[in-house]
């Protein structure tokens, strides 16, 4: 990863209050996890100066995993930063739907492809992987080879890496969350008591609150 870049991307999503604080009333994730902090790249899309590093940055990176001939995005959040990518490099795009089409063909990648092509997927945000993941056997599946996944941001979980590393796939994101949380600080953006919670979080997310609460 680059550090530089890591921190240009974590310092826009701070400068546009992307990063949500809530340690006394935690967030709930998709994958179910307890959160003190959320981070919400869709907020980018609002933001052109962000909007553009961001849509750069992608197109400075999408060549890490090698060539290929789509791009995907993952519904919803991936598919706006897929249009940005295939728009910067002029290449085709795709996109993954979280769940089959509920009438018509009731199929799950949309767009025009062929089985055999070369994918990239792109997604906002990596968590656990899971959803994101899902998303990649769904193009797998459709006889795409999936070259890996670029995402803006992850939390750097363990949990994660041995997510992708079990469905043998590579993936690259822009800045992660301890860049964040070093840039948050010296910003002065999280105070001392919330930073206490934070790192407490991040060693043990699953169970974080059992800790906070004993």
């Amino acid at each position: 990863m680059n550090n530089t870049l890591a921190k240009e991307i974590a310092s826009h999503l701070l400068q546009i209050n992307a990063i949500k604080l809530s340690p006394q009333n935690p967030f709930t994730w998709a994958s179910g996890i307890k959160s003190p902090i959320y981070c919400d790249n869709r907020v980018i899309l609002s933001y052109p100066t962000q909007r553009k590093a961001v849509k750069a940055a992608l197109h400075a990176n999408c060549k890490h995993f090698g060539e290929y001939d789509l791009v995907a995005g993952v519904a919803t959040s991936g598919i706006p930063f897929a249009t940005l990518l295939s728009d910067a490099t002029d290449e085709p795009m795709i996109y993954v739907r979280s769940k089959p089409k509920g009438h018509g063909t009731q199929k799950m990648t949309e767009g025009k492809f062929e089985p055999g092509q070369k994918v990239l997927v792109i997604e906002d945000l990596i968590s656990t992987g899971g959803s994101c993941l899902k998303a990649v056997e769904n193009l797998r599946s459709d006889g795409l080879e999936v070259i890996g996944v670029l995402a803006i941001f992850s939390y750097n979980f363990d949990e994660a890496t041995a997510n992708f590393a079990k469905h043998d796939c590579a993936y690259h994101t822009l800045s992660n969350f301890p860049t964040l949380l070093h840039e948050a600080v010296e910003a002065k953006y999280i105070a001392d008591s919330d930073l206490e919670s934070i790192n407490k979080w991040i060693k043990n997310p699953k169970h974080w609150l059992d800790s906070a609460v004993s």
